[in-house]
């Protein structure tokens, strides 16, 4: 039983669900960036390169062997170049997309701690006089009449 109990402690730990969460909500987020870039910002950087496929781009160093019937008997050696300047391109988009996602996330950030610094608080109220200062205060007041 100790090893169940030892890895129930493990399990719910607060760093380990912590840790969990994470990866899941940096999944998803990573969804979105891929989005972006590929939805988003591609189109626009296709339409500029007209249309241009960098991943067809490539060296042929030895091309296919076809037999007499017809079947590939040696496959093309190439070095496919086009395909790292793509998956670079992409990187740096995504990069980017991060990058203007960190610094709104920070300016709204800055934002809240700026309103938060504006509106002090309240200072406390004065402490209640104690009932020998009470007293003192009425036979003052006494006095004074």
């Amino acid at each position: 039983m100790g090893f169940v109990k030892e890895f129930k402690d493990f399990a719910v730990k607060g760093n380990v669900v912590d840790m969990a969460i994470g990866i899941i909500i940096g999944g998803a987020f990573g969804k979105i960036v891929s989005s972006l870039v590929e939805d988003v910002m591609m189109p626009p950087l296709g339409m500029l390169t007209s249309g241009l496929d960098f991943t067809r781009q490539k060296v042929v160093i030895q091309k296919e062997v076809i037999d007499a019937a017809g079947a590939i008997s040696q496959p093309e050696v190439a070095i496919r170049y086009g395909n790292f300047i793509q998956v670079s391109i992409n990187f740096l988009l995504v990069a980017m997309a991060v990058f203007f996602l960190v610094k709104v996330i920070n300016r709204l950030r800055a934002a809240e701690e700026k309103a938060a610094e504006v509106t002090p608080p309240a200072p406390p109220a004065p402490p209640e006089p104690t009932t020998q200062e009470k007293l003192l205060m009425e036979i003052r007041d006494a006095l004074r009449k």
